[in-house]
């Protein structure tokens, strides 16, 4: 029973590039019953929703799989199976940066064949057994007429539409276009024979499968299908079909950053030319940052940064940063040109003023509405590798509420232990994120202490730094790739460097306390450094060469520091 998916897809191995992709600038003219690629965050997950999965017409078995209507009336004294599919409400990531919604349609996926990728996972690969299964011989598979075959070109062809389908040559789903939100199409991902495991909230997801729209739910008030039990209809109801567009995956796989680029000039980091990308990025930096080298370097640091581990309450291999010396005037000229340059290199990036207006106001955890029964996204809700620039300069003196207390506890906490709170009303539950933090200030902050602490001396002032296409592109690839680049310190490296800490610690009491917890984190923050010094190479263990140049720019930094 649940090879009823195989016949989808031909023996041969099947390019993606033809696939359409779902998004706000296409959806009038993706006619519905179609193979689309839908790329998404998953930022609620609704539970399973039980369906008529099989049911006996004569003498034949019948299948409503990936669909969201009965294909052939039922009676209420037919034979019938009831099956489960999970229901994922997806949206576009936040904070896409221009530059990957122009290539969303020649993205890496465009390369991926389905059988050769190990990482895609088939709806029906799962050979989970049902009570009341039975063979596909004894399934009719021609039933679902709205499911797309796979020529043996490899194209993709759409089976016949019913005549109804189709109005003057217009798809009934164009006269609905006006009801989709134009910025951020969302999508109700309807998931089959996939173990919960693989699916996790906040994950990027590339899902393929068949876009769906019948009118005739949008008859039902309360938002059920016909066929449905309506273990879901509560939620279902706020999510009309003409809002939120209907997807049944067959395939699906978990999205990195590096998925997003168009483009690499090397399969692997190789030392020359890594180090070629590395000098062209810092004097681009240098650039944007008026030419503040020692700014620049940290700056590129921070941009290599990712949890790659947990210890304890500590996340290892972050690092925030807070560019301090700012004025409004100035962070609205280099916090600008920075801003654009970090949105030109990263493919998620927010902003955020912190004002005591904002603060008091702004929802920044996400929380369960139980009337709705749906999650309701909060701005801290963000994928992995996502970037957080917060303007501190445009905060006033004021008097902070209940909220901007809370809201800035979260930033806290979001800083020092890159976790979340979301609000469940009865209860709330930490879940973990990977986003690198910028704040720029006026002096160093006192609500949102970062790991390096660096005031910005620019010493000129660029009217505008702009980039050629190539090497943005080798930008973008060098950051995606490095960062995830595995990484050693051997122990002779690691006892020089404790050495080292303790040696500055001794000469400079002002660095942090006594205690043993804040030398503790002091020494993280000089491995995570390292580690970071060395990957900026493309290289996976550290040497002596780098750990002298983390030294020097601790040095510089804590010159201007005093």
């Amino acid at each position: 029973m649940e090879g009823i998916g195989a016949p989808l897809m031909s023996s041969k191995s099947v390019s993606l590039i033809k696939v359409p992709i779902l998004d706000s600038s296409n959806i009038g003219r993706i006619q519905p019953n179609s193979l689309v690629r839908f790329r998404g965050m998953v930022q609620d997950m609704f539970g399973n929703e039980l369906y008529v999965g099989a049911f006996k017409d004569g003498s034949t078995w019948r299948t409503n799989k990936f669909t969201d209507v009965a294909s052939f009336p039922m009676s209420s004294s037919t034979e019938t199976r009831i099956w489960e599919r999970r229901l994922l409400y997806c949206v576009p990531v936040p904070g896409q940066s221009p530059w990957v919604v122009q290539s969303s349609d020649s993205a890496s996926s465009s390369e991926t064949v389905i059988n050769r990728c190990g990482n895609w996972t088939p709806q029906h690969g799962e050979k989970r057994r049902r009570e009341d299964d039975m063979s596909v011989d004894q399934m009719d598979l021609n039933v679902c007429p709205i499911l797309l075959f796979i020529r043996e070109d490899g194209l993709p062809c759409q089976a016949s539409q019913s005549q109804e389908s189709v109005i003057g040559g217009t798809s009934p789903i164009q006269s609905m276009v006006p009801d989709f939100d134009t910025k951020s199409l969302p999508c109700l991902v309807k998931i089959y024979d996939s173990p919960e495991s693989e699916l996790k909230l906040n994950d990027v997801f590339e899902f393929v499968g068949v876009f769906t729209f019948d009118p005739e739910l949008m008859v039902h008030e309360d938002g059920s299908d016909e066929f449905s039990s309506g273990l879901c209809e509560d939620t279902l109801v706020h999510l009309p079909p003409n809002k939120v567009p209907r997807l049944h995956c067959f395939i699906h796989r978990k999205l990195a950053v590096h998925d997003f680029l168009v483009g690499s000039p090397v399969n692997e980091p190789m030392p020359n030319l890594v180090r070629g990308i590395r000098e062209s990025l810092l004097r681009y930096l240098t650039a944007v940052l008026g030419n503040d080298g020692v700014a620049a370097q940290c700056v590129l640091l921070h941009l290599l940064s990712q949890v790659h581990a947990r210890v304890d309450a500590i996340a290892v291999g972050k690092l925030s940063l807070n560019l301090t010396g700012f004025s409004r005037e100035s962070v609205s000229v280099f916090g600008n040109q920075l801003n654009i340059a970090i949105q030109s290199l990263l493919p998620f990036t927010q902003s955020m003023p912190l004002t005591v207006e904002n603060l008091n106001t702004a929802s920044l955890a996400p929380k369960k509405d139980y009337q709705t029964n749906r999650l309701l996204a909060g701005t801290l809700q963000l994928a992995e590798g996502t970037h957080l620039t917060l303007d501190e300069t445009q905060l006033n003196a004021g008097i902070l509420n209940s909220t901007g207390i809370e809201n800035v506890r979260l930033l806290k906490n979001l800083m020092d232990l890159q976790k979340v709170e979301y609000d469940f009303e009865y209860y709330k539950l930490e879940m973990s994120s990977d986003v690198q933090l910028l704040i720029l200030s006026e002096g160093k902050s006192n609500i949102l202490p970062a790991d390096l602490v660096l005031p910005f001396q620019p010493s000129v002032v660029a009217s505008s730094v702009n980039a050629d296409g190539d090497s943005l592109q080798a930008w973008r690839w060098y950051l995606a790739t490095l960062r995830s680049l595995p990484h050693v310190i051997d122990t002779e490296l690691q006892k020089v460097i404790e050495d080292d800490l303790v040696a500055a610690r001794q000469e400079d009491r002002s660095l942090g306390s006594n205690d043993f917890s804040s030398g503790y984190l002091e020494l993280f923050r000089w491995l995570t450094m390292a580690r970071l010094m060395s990957a900026s190479f493309g290289e996976t263990s550290l040497s002596l060469e780098h750990w002298q140049m983390v030294k020097e720019l601790e040095r510089l930094r804590k010159e201007r520091v005093k």
